[in-house]
């Protein structure tokens, strides 16, 4: 049989980085969906209830690229109370032309935080202005620190609001990001006043109620939603997302059963039949993106295998040019 590389996370934190590379490997999986023809089957999930613990399984098949990922992403909220974090999981990389096993990327759900992030600075790079200045994070969590850096990657961020439910880790998520991004970044005591000003808006949190609301909305403002990646999840009012200029998802099949959108059809806001753009077909040139300084933007982000497959890719390929890993043959 052919050599299996395994690679632990600390392997895979030296070969892939929060980087304007990592952000260009997202970017291709989401053109990817709109001009080849990738095969991505609806998520699996696991729910256990009893344990407040769900698991995720992901994968697609780009053409383009030599292997394909299949992901398992576990999610158990408790875990912090007995010293556990709350996500790990794995990556499986098979080729794409025989199916043998090339690669088990042991990362802890550390290339999901990444490919993540990177989605969002993708999306701000076709929807946000390009003299956005101000951004403002929802969530105070792993992901709106990496979402606040992945943005400064792509827009010329210069301040940022944090607003969580909790006001010490706001504050302590403030603190940090100011230091590490060089940039005035300030915790706030409302949602209110966090988009108040805010150029570019970023909702990283677990909500199962809207937390953005049409009133919020303001000329020139984008909104990327990450957090709804389950169908009770919402972080995004019905009303604000048909109240934007524009909107745009990830894949429609996948919004409309988990993302914003999917509270939106329930609620009556949007028909089933309309007409609504992916952020790779507009990447492709296949659809409008951002038509003025004025329009609101925004794009509601679910996460999807072919972004799971383009970073393994990146992975195993850096780690093979590195020599990191250990081989063996099973």
């Amino acid at each position: 049989m052919p050599a299996i590389t395994l690679l632990s996370e600390t392997d895979l934190r030296a070969c892939v980085a929060l980087d304007l590379d990592s952000i260009a490997c997202v970017e291709h999986a989401f053109c990817a969906l709109a001009t080849e023809a990738v095969e991505m089957p609806p998520i699996l999930r696991l729910d256990i209830h009893e344990r407040n613990g769900e698991v995720d399984v992901k994968t697609a098949y780009l053409p383009s690229l030599e292997s394909f990922a299949i992901k398992v992403s576990p999610g158990f909220f408790d875990n912090p109370k007995i010293g556990l974090p709350s996500l790990s999981g794995m990556m499986m990389l098979l080729s794409a032309h025989t199916g043998v096993l090339e690669a088990l990327l042991l990362d802890n759900g550390y290339l999901t935080s990444v490919r993540t992030a990177a989605a969002g600075a993708v999306a701000a790079r076709w929807l946000a202005r390009e003299d956005a200045r101000r951004a403002a994070i929802i969530g105070a969590g792993e992901q709106a620190r990496l979402q606040l850096q992945a943005l400064c990657l792509v827009r010329p961020i210069e301040s940022a609001t944090i607003w969580a439910p909790s006001p010490a880790r706001a504050r302590a998520c403030a603190e940090e990001m100011s230091v590490r991004l060089g940039i005035e970044v300030r915790p706030v005591a409302s949602i209110d006043e966090a988009v108040a000003a805010a150029d570019v808006v970023v909702t990283t949190t677990p909500s199962r109620e809207p937390l953005i609301q049409a009133a919020h909305l303001r000329p020139g403002m984008h909104i990327t939603a990450m957090g709804s990646d389950a169908e009770h999840k919402n972080e995004i009012a019905p009303a604000a997302l048909v109240a934007a200029s524009r909107y745009v998802c990830d894949r429609i099949a996948q919004a409309s059963l988990l993302g914003e959108l999917h509270h939106a059809l329930d609620a009556g806001l949007v028909d089933a039949s309309a007409q609504i753009a992916e952020l790779g077909q507009i990447i492709a040139g296949q659809a409008l993106g951002r038509a003025s300084a004025q329009e609101v933007t925004i794009c509601d982000l679910t996460g999807t295998g072919a972004q799971d497959t383009a970073i393994a890719n990146l992975a195993h390929a850096r780690a093979l040019s590195s020599g990191r890993g250990t081989t063996f043959r099973s």
